[in-house]
């Protein structure tokens, strides 16, 4: 099963969300600003993405300007930081069983579809 890590305020999200709608496969949404990630599945998705923690963050947003920018973190301490602070994290995510993708740019998305 596809599952999009989905943030609807997104443009980008959205365009992935429609990508997935349109490709005919069954997939499902997750709200993870409402539904947060827990920290098992944050290092699951860091696996899967075959990326270290801190390519996850969104390093613009204010929440990490002004808390994280220049500390010295370790991954641990990122994947603390991405499950307390799901806006953090990168979007979309689309992931299936063995593999996921950042959908920046959207074409990535081709890749698990």
């Amino acid at each position: 099963m596809i599952t999009i890590y989905h943030n609807s305020r997104c443009s980008k999200s959205r365009e992935g969300l429609k990508m997935l709608e349109k490709s005919g496969r069954d997939f499902k949404v997750r709200e993870y600003l409402k539904e947060p990630l827990s920290k098992d599945e944050i290092r699951d998705l860091v696996v899967k993405l075959k990326v270290v923690p801190i390519q996850l963050v969104r390093k613009g947003e204010a929440i990490w300007k002004e808390n994280y920018k220049d500390k010295d973190l370790g991954d641990e301490e990122i994947i603390q930081i991405l499950s307390e602070n799901p806006k953090l994290i990168e979007r979309p995510i689309i992931e299936n069983e063995d593999k996921a993708v950042i959908g920046r740019p959207s074409s990535n998305i081709d890749t698990i579809l």
